[in-house]
């Protein structure tokens, strides 16, 4: 427990900063003959200072409350290194120093562990997952400051309350920018993150225990919209007048009859073209998300397509479509379906939906397949894609019956 330490506090004068009759004043702390000092932000006469006592010999108001703040610093200062000893830590001048200024693991704040995350986890984290810790970051600090009153808080004062208060402000999201888009599954990955910074924590030493013990998430499933063989063949028969559309079109039907994602479409090389085993052309790429290798075989739909817009390509260093933004192409496919009247809320996530359901699982690709395709690391994933259509279901009973006579 560091009983044995000899522990000295001494507050002095820093003459070689005076200025005048005024000096700053200091507080040195010594265990086992080391120091460490710290500046109390304080100056006081020289004149009045007393060597002996360590105070000041002024009798004014000013003087009076220097010397009640000096007493303050001594206790706070034994205070500091009564807590180190019993917390079993290491005590040293500079511990004590660090515990008294806060600036010691103890200290941490929720800020400065949002902060240290995301600077230790840039290159580590996608790009697009780091983005959403620093939305994270942000409805923290509105809560702190709407909520809390506080522009941070100590690691150590959060706890279950904590919490359930941040749920129940962001479910409200009255003072929360475009809080009406926050469904309940958005606060539940704001709350998934937290719990991660929390567990972040416990590794580095800054936290105790995990307030999120007896936290548990409250994810809501979801069907998603994917395209029927019907509704597919509809954009695929449609010339849009528009270009823009047309383009987006394109690009959407391509993912739906490869199963890549936006950002993997998006990188698509020419290099990513190569002969398969079976002498096709295949795509041999890596997903950006999880860097999982994919191979898919190109159908004639996707090959027709890289065809058309082979031009591209070739004036834009290999890179085979033309994407737009995320956010443009979504906004394209909801005028495309709004148009072609297909009454589903379409994104370019819909096709790798669509791939897996309507392309390839209900024209009987086995599962293990589709889910190598799409590079998955689970075959639990795929099953999460994977719709049993009424359609299969009748075809995969007519097939029972014929075999049972």
């Amino acid at each position: 427990m560091g009983t044995s330490n000899t522990f000295n506090i001494h507050f002095w004068l820093n003459l070689s900063k005076r200025n005048g009759d005024l000096a700053p004043i200091y507080a040195r702390i010594t265990v086992n003959g080391k120091r460490a000092e710290i500046s109390l932000q304080k100056q006081t006469s020289v004149t009045f200072w007393d060597t002996k006592l360590k105070q000041t010999n002024l009798r004014s108001t000013e003087g009076k409350a220097l010397n009640t703040y000096l007493d303050q610093v001594y206790t706070k200062l034994l205070t500091c290194n009564t807590e180190l000893s019993d917390e079993f830590n290491v005590v040293t001048a500079q511990s004590v120093k660090a515990r008294f200024l806060g600036l010691d693991e103890s200290n941490k704040t929720l800020l400065e562990l949002v902060s240290y995350h995301n600077e230790k986890m840039e290159g580590i984290l996608k790009p697009g997952t780091l983005k959403n810790y620093y939305t994270t970051e942000k409805s923290i600090k509105i809560f702190l400051i709407n909520k809390k009153k506080t522009p941070d808080l100590l690691l150590k004062q959060i706890n279950y309350s904590f919490i359930i208060d941040f749920e129940h402000y962001l479910r409200k999201g009255s003072s929360l920018q475009n809080s009406n888009s926050l469904n309940n599954n958005g606060i539940m990955k704001h709350l998934e993150r937290l719990r991660k910074l929390m567990n972040f924590a416990l590794d580095l030493g800054w936290l105790e225990k995990n307030p999120f013990a007896r936290y548990r998430l409250k994810f809501r499933k979801f069907e998603k919209q994917f395209l029927t063989k019907e509704e597919l063949k509809i954009i695929e028969n449609t010339d849009l007048k528009n270009s823009k559309l047309q383009t987006v079109s394109d690009i959407f039907i391509f993912a739906c009859y490869t199963g890549l994602s936006y950002i993997d479409i998006k990188n698509l090389h020419r290099n990513n073209i190569v002969k398969g085993i079976d002498g096709s052309d295949w795509i041999f790429t890596q997903r950006a998300k999880n860097e999982q290798k994919v191979k898919v075989p190109l159908l004639p739909t996707p090959l027709r397509l890289l065809n058309k817009y082979n031009l591209h390509a070739e004036l834009n260093n290999g890179k085979l479509l033309p994407v737009y933004s995320n956010q443009k192409v979504n906004s394209y496919l909801k005028d495309i379906a709004t148009l072609l009247k297909i009454p589903k809320h379409l994104t370019f996530h819909s096709a790798r939906h669509t791939f897996a359901t309507s392309v390839t699982l209900a024209n009987g690709v086995p599962i293990e397949t589709v889910s190598k395709m799409l590079g998955h690391t689970k075959i639990t994933t795929t099953q999460i894609y994977a719709r049993v259509l009424e359609e299969k279901i009748s075809s995969d009973i007519e097939i029972l019956r014929s075999r049972l006579g």
